[in-house]
């Protein structure tokens, strides 16, 4: 099971390599269709996701790839909202968050996949403080989101997609710091998890240095329908192993 995790760390971290996004939505999915708890998932994600969203912004910082204005309006409203959302995945019923996360995960793979045909949802006139809100919560219900919903909308509504990418992943380090102090805190049997936290960590930390080599010959639009399509087949089939 550890090499399976490992593998799932690896695949993952390879997709938020090539399209900057997605490292939760797809390894959640995976998590999930190995039968974990959502709660239980996220928080794996998260806690494995901080050494990776640490880098991520530092470097950001130094390269200058981040716009201040952005970033002062998602660090507030997102870390207190996805504390909430790791809150509530932690002590709403299985029953109801369970299907509640696999439309959500379904619904970030048909974003995905209108993204491979440059099409987006989202209106072009956001307030950035609700959008972080609203990215903190559902990147801690599903396990991932912050940056499909957060970049993909800023991007859309006319701003810098360098700037963007920066200021949402500079950003996104405060919001995992916290929901998993949000688990840590409320999850007692959480203990018994860290070598999955660290079989996920470790895969994609070994994959990070080579992604940037394969990416450069796997075009963006063929992994967004790659990902697209699995994170879709993948909520599908929580879906009906729930519903049968």
């Amino acid at each position: 099971m550890l090499i399976l995790i490992f593998l799932i760390g690896v695949f993952a971290e390879f997709i938020d390599n090539s399209l900057g996004m997605a490292y939760g939505v797809t390894s959640n999915s995976f998590l999930l269709s190995l039968g974990l708890l959502p709660a239980i998932s996220s928080a794996i994600v998260h806690m494995s996701e901080i050494g990776t969203s640490a880098v991520a912004g530092i470097s950001h910082l130094k390269f200058g790839n981040v716009d201040k204005e952005i970033f002062k309006k998602l660090v507030i409203p997102g870390p207190i909202f996805a504390a909430l959302g790791a809150y509530v995945v932690v002590n709403a019923p299985t029953e109801i968050i369970k299907p509640l996360v696999a439309i959500y995960l379904l619904t970030m793979g048909v974003i995905i996949l209108l993204k491979s045909k440059n099409i987006n949802i989202f209106l072009r006139r956001v307030n950035i403080p609700i959008l972080a809100a609203i990215g903190g919560f559902v990147d801690a219900i599903g396990g991932g989101g912050w940056g499909p919903v957060v970049t993909s909308t800023l991007i859309a509504n006319g701003n810098n997609p360098r700037k963007v990418i920066g200021s949402v992943n500079a950003s996104e380090f405060v919001v995992t710091i916290i929901e998993s102090i949000i688990f840590i805190l409320t999850l007692n049997f959480l203990g018994v998890y860290w070598p999955v936290v660290l079989a996920l960590l470790l895969g994609g930390a070994i994959i990070a240095p080579l992604s940037a080599y394969f990416v450069k010959r796997l075009p963006i639009k063929t992994m967004l329908v790659l990902v697209g399509g699995l994170v879709i087949i993948l909520s599908l089939r929580n879906l009906y192993y729930l519903f049968t």
